[in-house]
């Protein structure tokens, strides 16, 4: 592998690579739930809707490792281009089918687009920021990701009416707008990659040429479950939101409108969050602030239940979205950090593995929920795996807070490892 970009000039790749997320998670974030409301124009149920959901995750989880394998050892960029021709095109095509085996296959398509994307972009942003600099970095980065969930469903909600019979029509629509959106990455997706430094012709195989690390053993790095446990449930609770908040929406007569809205309310605290994430650490720490926060979002999720007006679901949706906003950054700050160096990306790949593992069974579970117990009733099983996260967190730390801390003059102090599990790497 070549070596990591640290000190490239300036942070104008940051920023472009903030932007160009914006575009590629505006397309999913619009994507999704016109995805929802087309199916439910197709005759869709609850069930229905939570296996198409599923189906975004289930190609992702199967592909997720080997892509980290294959970015561990080559360049990051490449695997930005593919991802945003697949969001592209799997949100074009889902406009256009009718039926929802297509539904759920084109659905397939964008969400390995979206893993795509995403690796790549989180390994550039591990290798090109130094250690001290991870927390602040891939809290910016995921401001895009923010920004991408501010703005796409709003717009969803804009573009798709329920009267007189257009849901089906004006769903397709918002669908192949969100293509659009997604080719519109391209144009701030170019130098984001600094050429490898190339190690010395001379003095033994080249980095790339070793043995990737086993996965097991990057799964049993201290810091690293955590960090994957945190990450999963997180997502899990703002992807069943976003794909379930319509369905409630329909069982309480809510307008898509005020959903998209209530949906972007949530991801404007989501980037309010992140936008003071360095002195919230400095203020909390670290372990009191993943623990703390999954703790909150958890009974806000099972708050979700309540038949509460429309304001008082605006308040308790952006107190979620500040808790999400937590989550995220700081779960790839602890896996990078926990993880060899060699195997960044193929942690980072593993997390998103976790991640999308929750985007299959939590849709699952919860359409399962909706069909018992009612459209309200997923809210309670992300409670649950956000207060278990929680509890995770808290006691993760306790032995470990963070994986390596930043030292003076920008190197890494590993935290304490576990003697025995030393001796036995390799």
């Amino acid at each position: 592998m070549t070596a990591a970009d640290t000190r490239g000039p300036g942070r104008s790749w940051l920023l472009r690579l903030v932007i160009t997320f914006s575009f590629a998670q505006g397309a999913v974030s619009m994507a999704r739930p016109a995805v929802s409301y087309r199916a439910l124009a197709l005759g869709a149920d609850e069930r229905a809707i939570g296996v198409i959901t599923a189906c975004y995750a289930l190609l992702p989880l199967l592909a997720a490792v080997p892509l980290g394998r294959r970015t561990d050892q080559g360049r990051c960029a490449p695997l930005l281009v593919v991802g945003v021709a697949l969001i592209g095109g799997g949100c074009a095509l889902a406009g256009l089918a009718g039926s929802l085996p297509a539904m759920a296959a084109w659905s397939g398509v964008m969400g390995l687009g979206h893993l795509c994307f995403v690796i790549g972009a989180q390994s550039i942003v591990a290798r090109r920021s130094a250690p001290e600099e991870r927390d602040r970095n891939f809290g910016h980065f995921t401001v895009g990701a923010s920004l991408g969930q501010l703005i796409g469903p709003g717009a969803a909600g804009l573009v798709i009416s329920e009267h007189d019979g257009r849901m089906a029509p004006t769903s397709a629509t918002a669908l192949i707008v969100a293509g659009a959106v997604a080719a519109v990455s391209y144009v701030s997706l170019w130098r984001l990659e600094q050429r490898p430094r190339r190690a010395p012709a001379a003095g033994g195989p080249a980095p790339a040429a070793r043995a990737p690390v086993p996965v097991r053993h990057i799964l049993r790095t201290r810091g690293v479950p955590a960090g994957i446990f945190m990450s999963l449930a997180v997502l899990s609770a703002t992807d069943v939101l976003t794909a379930y908040l319509p369905v409630v929406g329909e069982d309480r007569a809510i307008a898509p409108t005020t959903i998209g809205l209530l949906l972007s309310l949530r991801a404007a605290a989501t980037i309010t969050c992140r936008l003071v994430m360095t002195p919230m650490i400095r203020w909390l720490g670290r372990t009191a602030l993943m623990a703390g926060s999954c703790a909150l979002a958890g009974l806000l999720c099972g708050g979700l239940m309540l038949p509460v007006p429309v304001w008082a679901l605006a308040v308790m949706l952006s107190a979620l979205g500040f808790c999400l906003g937590v989550g995220q950054p700081l779960s790839m700050t602890t896996v990078v950090q926990a993880a060899p160096e060699r195997a960044r990306s193929t942690a980072l790949a593993l997390r998103l593995t976790g991640n999308r593992l929750g985007q299959v069974a939590a849709p699952a579970g919860a359409g399962l929920l909706a069909g018992l117990a009612g459209t309200a009733a997923p809210f309670v099983l992300l409670g649950m795996l956000l207060l278990a996260s929680a509890g995770l967190a808290a006691r993760t730390g306790g032995e470990r807070d963070g994986g390596s801390t930043p030292v003076a003059g920008g190197g890494e102090r590993p935290a304490r490892r576990d003697r025995k599990q030393t001796r036995r790497e390799p």
